[in-house]
């Protein structure tokens, strides 16, 4: 039986897209807010500090300003499929743009991780389902190994299948099988950080 993926029923390529996107993000849910948060406060204490840092599927923006401004020696790479959305993020990153290099890739594309290496930790925030079906996320997360350094971290939040998530199981996985997908793909450990209103947060380390 032929698995089909789910459509989306936006292109965030597109400026009015992208636009209502980040405008309804935040009012949709308030509480990304605490995950950003704990997204920097994971960084933080990492020993050593994360200098290097990739965000996939950056979007306008929202996560990187917030790590940027928590960390005053940290460089990101924002990798997004959408010009439109790194159109947004320059307008909110400000002056900490100094710091920041853009890649206009999709992290759907297999070899979307070519000439990326030895970061110190790599993000992501609700762009996984971007995959467009859950059989993907493995894939993704064996190639984020790739990409780091030994001892590296992975910080993957997402929304969640099942009871207080999502209704979609084929989009969406459930908490659980979220941190198996990741400890499927190589890591040497996972933990759950944080899971409110539909969304988890997994850390991972790498060997």
């Amino acid at each position: 039986m032929m698995i089909s993926d789910v459509p989306s029923p936006i292109d965030l390529r597109l400026m009015s897209d992208a636009l209502e996107s980040e405008a309804t993000a935040m009012e949709k849910r308030p509480w990304r807010l605490e995950f950003f948060a704990k997204f920097a406060d994971e960084l933080a204490n990492m020993e050593p500090t994360a200098t290097r840092v990739l965000e996939l599927g950056s979007g306008p923006g929202f996560l990187a300003s917030i790590v940027l401004s928590q960390a005053s020696d940290l460089r990101i790479t924002l990798l997004d499929f959408s010009d439109a959305m790194h159109a947004l993020a320059r307008q909110r990153l400000g002056a900490m743009i100094d710091r920041v290099e853009f890649l206009v890739r999709s992290f759907k594309d297999p070899g979307w991780f070519q000439g990326l290496h030895d970061f110190d930790a790599v993000i992501t925030n609700q762009a996984v389902h971007e995959l467009r079906h859950k059989r993907y996320a493995e894939e993704l997360h064996r190639q984020v190994v790739r990409v780091l350094r030994p001892g590296g971290t992975y910080l993957v939040c997402d929304h969640f299948s099942g009871p207080g998530g999502m209704a979609n199981d084929q989009l969406y996985m459930t908490a659980a099988e979220q941190k198996s997908a990741i400890e499927s793909a190589g890591y040497a450990s996972v933990r759950q950080v944080l899971l409110k209103g539909g969304m988890v947060l997994h850390r991972a380390t790498t060997h």
